[in-house]
């Protein structure tokens, strides 16, 4: 089965590295036109550089801050008062890492306004030109913390759900449009962003980065953490026609570290 995706425009979030940047550069290489969004201007077109362009596609970006509300709103708003996209992967830096106790009100209204609010806004903006055009695919980079909570991640085990729980409302109300709202639950995967999280739970524990790493990897059935490529490939599946008929569903990738069976 050849996943084609030319003539479909893409919006990818947290796209300059990472997973972000791993399912931009897939549904690239499958022919969509992609935009990337974050927030640092030079590394976004250091990383539009590096899209393939098999279908001759002009790739572009869009700088906004997800970590300020009302900035994104409006570069947000601007962009989609004349254009419209077809794939939306809504993706933010996830918060700072820390236990129930350690966080303070502040900390959780600011992870509320990063991962849940910016989120809704986006799509927001994103389907009016989805439902107008029969075609609409909604992936939202999420956590096995909505499943069972990850420690040291409080804010994310919190808002995350949160999340999950608007997108499976939304799926019911926008399938008849063609449209489908899916939630990726992201098992352990070789990035920046694990290695930034898992330096400071090493110094910690009194032991090296690598020597957690591979503690952490023993916990997963598969042995490995996962590569961003791999991530890439579920995002552009579930981007393609082929999944049309999958839709409100919380996708695990994970190696099998999931205890539990739904």
């Amino acid at each position: 089965m050849d996943i084609v995706l030319t003539g479909k425009k893409a919006m990818v979030g947290g796209s300059t590295r990472g997973l972000g940047k791993a399912v931009a550069m897939q549904l690239a290489e499958c022919g969509a036109e992609v935009t990337l969004l974050a927030r640092n201007e030079e590394k976004l077109k250091a990383a539009v550089a590096d899209l393939p362009v098999p279908a001759g596609q002009k790739h572009g970006f869009l700088a906004a801050d997800f970590s300020d509300f009302d900035s994104f709103q409006r570069v947000v708003s601007g962009y989609f008062a004349n254009r419209g996209t077809d794939i939306l992967v809504n993706n933010t830096h996830g918060p700072a890492a820390g236990g129930v106790t350690e966080k303070s009100i502040a900390d959780y209204q600011a992870a509320f306004d990063t991962l849940f609010k910016t989120v809704v806004f986006l799509t927001s903006a994103a389907l009016p030109s989805m439902q107008k055009n029969g075609f609409g695919r909604i992936i939202n980079i999420s956590s096995l913390s909505i499943r069972q909570p990850i420690p040291h991640l409080a804010l994310s085990n919190i808002i995350r759900p949160a999340v999950s729980a608007w997108a499976k409302s939304l799926s019911s109300e926008v399938a008849r449009y063609g449209i489908t709202v899916n939630n990726i639950l992201t098992g352990y995967f070789d990035t920046e962003r694990i290695n930034e999280i898992y330096s400071g739970q090493a110094l910690k524990l009194g032991i090296t980065l690598e020597e957690h790493k591979a503690r952490m990897a023993r916990d997963v059935p598969a042995r490995r953490f996962g590569k961003p490529e791999e991530y890439g490939y579920l995002a552009a599946f579930l981007a393609s026609e082929q999944a049309a008929y999958i839709t409100g569903a919380n996708i695990p990738i994970d190696g099998g570290l999931t205890k539990g069976n739904l």
